[in-house]
């Protein structure tokens, strides 16, 4: 059934909005006058928790009727045409992060609060009746009234107007969808800045942080917005650009027009103490969410099935503007190694989505946000399609989209129209069998009898039901004389031997740069041919080589065994991708190992072995003029040999926590997590994890509360465990917006993992109270489907989670998870025996 959609009875224009707020009763009293063109003489608004007390059409009463089962009014206007309808209600100020909702923080042992909003993706209708859809744009003309205290400020998407006795008048927007509103108001601290073409910028957050976290987000977003003016070449549409670090936050970051709003560890940089990693980290986050000032706020999605529209194209140009302001960080090596990981991993289960996904119930929307799908594969598509055009004529076609479609709305064709008029190709004959098929092909290449054959097949992680799809395959191959794209299922080329002597002999391989999103099973002597020749390879295709055999074993095409044999060819690099992609194939090899078995001693050893030589070379501490990779590294390694039971290294790591023990957020910062976590396995003390609860309870600095509740989590007490779990409940000690992740942190280890299953089957209905619509609720669904590895759990996930299969915002997390759990049950059945023997004889070779 489709989704009934408002715009056709009603076509707004305009909003005039007046909000009376009260943070002390939680409650809000507002009226809205919509102007519109009715299309018929009954329409409908979207409303959702609002006590509408009057309704008025052509200035006179109207009949009106509320379903809350639907989240809509009908109100009677008597005839089509122009009309003003009016709207006078109460509200509730939501405390689930949606709607407008309040951030609560703590600055000297006081509690104080911040009021924010989160509309997307249909949350507007909590605050004021409207055409909650995407397709409706209008200009909003809003004002706020507030129990306003001194120091209090409040901004919003456009320029304070006037202040008439405490009603802050705010300009009239540019014409935008209802999702894309905005206003945080509280006791703020900010720093400004302007751009090259006069755009001013800002950089607020509670005073619970020193003024220094806001220098650097400012700098990273001044020079975002100058990268994206020149690229797009189209001008920034605004007078400002506000950016806005929320202690309470549901997602990462929401694009909110010219008012940007941040879950504070996405936004806030500790000058004094951080990695390069959480500043890659915060500079992405931001350059995506500019990124949408120009790609979902300009130009919009039509629906929310192309909700890829903006979140792919984001996610692809956070990286394109980084890597243009920041070249040192190599950020492409961090793409290839989260996003591509990602979108590997989760497209290659049956009854994936694919990026482009139809909606038809609302509830559905939520499941969208897919971060693996939407996200990561979406912009690994537009990776590949700005190879594939090259980049003057992917940017020449991204200026003449938003000049022909700019304060619209669009659908998937209209970017790839654009694109192909600019570049002379056919986009949408290229793109469309990415964006709406699901799933990727495994690009098979061999050769024989002197004739190399490359074939193409969907590649599945368990059991997956092939349905013939086939995709346009860009080869990217540094082979003269072969196919720019394989389109048909298979094709032979001849004379093997002459190609590859007039390719002067070196290796083929395929996907330079890991641009498409596909894996390769290199057969026989392409691959000897490709491993012979590690050292002239660039180390991206390395990566690759790790990775697709990685994939390949977890799809069973080959077995892990094959791929633990292959390790100690890549033991001396230095890298910073090769060195993760070894560190993703432990992560996986990790299922097949029992705690305090021979089989552990061997891998322990063996994983030391292997990162050996860069813990020689990195050591504890910086070095001036590092790398931004080798700093990245350093943890990891540090990581890898301190699982491996280095006594050197446990050590040291115990003697660096001594030194820092009474203020653990003064240790170096690339470094802390590993520190914080080693003392807790060392010492198993569930004193020491009271101690680190309560300096998480304390501290404003999100990281460290990040770490802090990875570090807790080692802890094999059952008390302390079950204590852990209760500070769930308890938003003075956890926060909301942080539960899922701590909670996931304790699911993950084996000896905490029954304690943490038991307690969300407990308390499921508390979840789904608390965080129900979140963006964070589908985790719970989720996590257990990443980790859980026996028989006995599979059968327990089932009898839990099908008889919520009705649930529309869950059922194909349900779905996915439970064939993600037989898939890993079923590669430990046929694998384990093979891997435990490799494990074993290439750590006595090593």
């Amino acid at each position: 059934m489709a989704v009934k959609r408002l715009i056709e009875t009603f076509v707004p224009e305009n909003y005039k909005i007046f909000l009376d707020i009260d943070r002390k009763s939680k409650t809000f009293k507002g009226q809205v006058a919509i102007k519109g063109e009715a299309k018929a003489d009954t329409v409908y608004f979207h409303q959702k928790d609002l006590n509408i007390t009057k309704v008025s059409a052509f200035s006179v009463e109207a009949d009106f009727t509320v379903d809350n089962a639907n989240e809509e009014i009908a109100v009677k206007v008597g005839h089509e045409g122009q009309v003003t309808v009016a709207f006078e209600y109460e509200g509730k100020i939501t405390d689930n992060m949606m709607g407008i909702y309040p951030s609560y923080y703590e600055v000297d042992g006081e509690k104080k609060m911040l009021i924010g909003t989160q509309f997307e993706s249909h949350f507007a209708r909590q605050a004021f009746p409207s055409i909650d859809e995407p397709e409706a744009k209008a200009t909003f003309d809003l004002s706020v009234k507030f129990d306003e205290e001194p120091g209090d400020i409040i901004i919003s998407n456009m320029p304070e107007l006037l202040n008439i006795e405490g009603i802050h008048v705010f300009e009239r927007t540019v014409r935008m969808s209802t999702y894309l509103l905005a206003f945080v108001f509280g006791d703020m601290q900010y720093k400004k800045g302007r751009t090259k073409s006069g755009i001013e910028v800002g950089t607020f957050s509670t005073k619970a942080h020193s003024e220094a976290v806001l220098d650097f987000p400012l700098d990273i977003a001044i020079r975002s917005i100058e990268f994206y003016e020149d690229y797009y070449k189209t001008p920034y549409p605004l007078p400002h650009s506000w950016h806005v670090a929320l202690p309470d936050f549901s997602a990462g970051a929401m694009e909110n027009w010219g008012c940007i709003t941040y879950r504070e560890v996405c936004m806030l940089v500790d000058p004094e103490n951080a990695t390069v990693a959480s500043k890659q980290y915060v500079a992405t986050v931001i350059a995506h969410e500019l990124a949408h000032q120009w790609f979902g706020d300009l130009v919009t999605m039509r629906w929310w099935d192309d909700l890829w529209l903006n979140e792919s194209f984001a996610n692809n140009m956070e990286y394109v503007a980084i890597d243009a302001i920041e070249p040192d960080w190599k950020v492409w090596e961090s793409f290839s190694v989260r996003e591509a990981s990602l979108a590997l991993d989760r497209d290659a289960t049956d009854g994936v989505q694919s990026v482009h996904v139809e909606v038809n119930h609302p509830d559905e929307i939520g499941t969208l946000f897919d971060a693996a799908i939407v996200y990561a594969k979406g912009s690994r598509l537009m990776v590949m399609l700005r190879k594939w055009l090259g980049d003057k004529d992917f940017s020449a076609g991204l200026h003449k989209y938003f000049e022909t479609h700019q304060y619209g709305n669009t659908v998937g064709e209209d970017l790839w129209a654009a694109l192909s008029s600019t570049s002379g190709k056919d986009v949408g004959a290229f793109m469309n069998s990415w964006v709406n098929q699901p799933g990727y092909p495994v690009l098979t290449a061999e050769v024989v009898d002197d004739t190399l054959v490359l074939s193409q097949k969907q590649f599945f992680i368990g059991k997956g039901e092939d349905k013939g799809r086939l995709w346009q395959i860009p080869l990217n191959t540094n082979w003269k004389g072969l196919p720019d794209t394989l389109t048909t299922e298979k094709v032979e080329i001849p004379g093997y031997a002459a190609l590859k002597a007039e390719n002067a002999g070196q290796p083929l391989f395929f996907n330079e740069a890991h641009a498409a999103h596909y894996i390769i099973d290199y057969k026989g002597e392409l691959l000897d041919n490709l491993l012979a020749d590690l050292a002239n390879l660039e180390d991206i295709t390395k990566f690759q080589i790790l990775q697709d055999r990685k994939y390949l074993a977890k799809g069973e095409v080959i077995s892990y065994a094959d791929v633990v044999k292959i390790l100690p060819a890549f033991a001396n690099e230095e890298s910073y991708i090769v060195n993760q992609a070894l560190n993703q194939i432990f992560a996986e090899l990790d299922i097949f190992v029992d705690d305090e078995s021979e089989t552990e001693k061997s891998y322990k050893s063996l994983v030391g072995k292997l990162f050996a030589k860069n813990y020689a070379r990195l050591g504890w501490e910086k070095k001036a003029g590092e790398s931004a990779g080798d700093e990245t590294l350093r943890g990891t390694v540090l990581s890898r040999i301190l699982y491996a039971e280095n006594p050197e290294a446990v050590a040291k790591a115990s003697e660096i926590y001594a030194a820092h023990k009474d203020n653990v957020a003064t240790i170096p910062a690339d470094i802390r997590p590993i520190i914080l976590t080693n003392e807790i396995k060392v010492t198993n003390s569930a004193e020491l994890v009271a101690s680190y609860m309560d300096i998480y309870t304390k501290t404003s600095l999100q990281e460290l509360k990040r770490e802090l509740a990875a570090a807790v989590a080692n802890i094999r007490d059952e008390a302390a465990i079950e204590s852990l779990l209760k500070d769930f409940k308890n938003a003075d000690v956890v926060k909301p917006q942080d539960i899922a992740f701590s909670w996931f942190y304790l699911l993950s280890k084996d000896f905490a993992q029954d304690a943490a299953w038991t307690w969300e089957r407990e308390n499921w209905e508390w979840l789904a109270e608390k965080l129900g619509g979140d963006m964070s609720y589908d985790k719970f669904v989720i996590y257990p489907g990443n980790v859980f590895k026996t028989a006995e759990k599979f059968e327990e996930y089932k009898a839990f989670f099908e008889p919520k299969l009705s649930n529309p915002g869950l059922k194909r997390s349900i779905e996915m998870a439970i064939k993600q759990i037989d898939a890993r049950v079923a590669l430990i059945n046929n694998q384990k025996v093979a891997v435990e023997a490799a494990i074993a004889a290439v750590e006595k070779e090593l």
